[in-house]
């Protein structure tokens, strides 16, 4: 049985929401920077993407990550996933279904509360402490607590959009007018 985190005093963190979108050859990861406890907004401007991996000749890395969930899980499971980008020489795919086993059987990274998008050139994929390394429909991934919302916008706007970054921005703006614990304080990251 769960504890209601309340009865010790604590109040949950909420925000977050994380969409990755793929068109044209082109993946965006977009988050906002919003942190609540409570009723209370925390920190406005967190950076919940960010780009993971050994840099490439460009000096950027190619791989994007966005985080749903506790910071320190979620940089966790970005250290993890970098050591199997290295492990398996940069194959997205192949690293995530490592990282996807490690985080279900491993007695301490099983406590992690997180859920990850991660995308390379080729790859969009959701992870997920349940073992999960999944390839979303569409191309278009959304996560945390407005996703749903991010979701719904992305999927509706992909049928009149070509451009990635414009579809994950504008279904970013419809989260952040709809829940509470998201706002308009956007990360973005392409590859």
């Amino acid at each position: 049985m769960t504890q209601d985190p309340s009865a010790h005093g604590l109040v949950p963190w909420h925000g977050t929401t994380i969409i990755g979108v793929r068109r044209g050859g082109i993946t965006v990861i977009a988050g906002d920077g919003q942190v609540s406890m409570g009723n209370t907004v925390m920190k406005p401007n967190a950076r919940k993407v960010r780009r993971i991996g050994a840099p490439d000749k460009t000096g950027k890395t190619s791989v994007i990550a966005g985080f749903a969930g506790a910071t320190a899980d979620a940089f966790t499971l970005f250290e993890r996933l970098e050591k199997k980008l290295e492990q398996f020489s940069g194959q997205l795919m192949r690293a995530s279904v490592e990282l996807a086993k490690d985080w279900r059987t491993d007695k301490y990274l099983r406590n992690l509360e997180a859920l990850m998008i991660v995308a390379d050139k080729d790859t969009l994929l959701v992870l997920t402490g349940n073992g999960d390394v999944l390839e979303p429909v569409g191309d278009i991934a959304a996560i945390g607590s407005g996703g749903n919302f991010a979701l719904a916008a992305a999927r509706a706007l992909a049928d009149y959009e070509a451009d990635a970054e414009t579809i994950a921005r504008k279904a970013m703006a419809v989260a952040a007018e709809i829940c509470v614990f998201t706002n308009g304080n956007l990360t973005v990251e392409t590859v």
